[in-house]
């Protein structure tokens, strides 16, 4: 199972129109669920990130996908890097 964590930051654009964040953030599960990606948290966040993404798919290939579809609406930058759980990093350690 691929998973990856986003750091979003607001563009301009974002940030003029902060007041419908949530209701975009609603969209975008409702694309990630048609693309094949679990979201497994959403949060708003404040200081240097203005929020978090938790993406969980079968493939890497639909999450990062995902996120082009994402960084295209121009609402957010992002700076993704894949993530696991202990058993899959003590089989990546292990080799």
């Amino acid at each position: 199972m691929a998973r990856y964590i986003t750091l979003l930051q607001f563009t301009d654009q974002g940030a003029k129109h902060v007041k419908q964040s949530t209701a975009r953030a609603h969209a975008f599960d409702q694309l990630a669920a048609k693309a094949g990606v679990q979201v497994e948290g959403q949060y708003w966040t404040m200081g240097q990130c203005d929020g978090v993404l938790i993406l969980c798919a079968e493939s890497e290939k639909k999450i990062l996908h995902l996120l082009t579809e994402l960084a295209a609406l121009g609402n957010v930058r992002t700076r993704t890097m894949q993530a696991f759980v202990d058993k899959e990093f003590d089989e990546i350690i292990s080799r």
